[in-house]
């Protein structure tokens, strides 16, 4: 069984058991969450598709630590121009444990 669940602007595909990491959440280490922005439930051939979200889905995830990902190294450069810049970033994240998925 497999849900997509939307946060953070994007779209995970995610099994109970899975950890995905996720834009930062507020919530401390340890704490639950729930997801009912669900798109679509998948439970061997049953297929449930939400308009745009399923009602009644729900995913519960548990908080398992937050971080930051690797540095993005960006590099501006024009030729024969004596111009280089260079700049980095590492954004934001949180890991989560899915622990269990409703279809509703």
């Amino acid at each position: 069984m497999y849900a997509v669940i939307q946060t953070g602007g994007k779209q995970y595909r995610v099994s109970e058991g899975d950890i995905v990491k996720v834009e930062k959440l507020t919530a401390e280490e340890g704490a639950s969450i729930d997801f009912d922005q669900i798109l679509m439930v998948a439970d061997g051939d049953a297929v449930k598709v939400g308009t745009p979200y399923l009602a009644g889905g729900r995913v519960t995830a548990t908080v398992a630590s937050h971080g930051r990902a690797k540095k993005v190294k960006i590099i501006k450069f024009r030729r024969r121009k004596h111009h280089l810049k260079h700049q980095g970033h590492r954004q934001w994240f949180t890991a989560l444990k899915i622990t269990s998925i409703s279809a509703g």
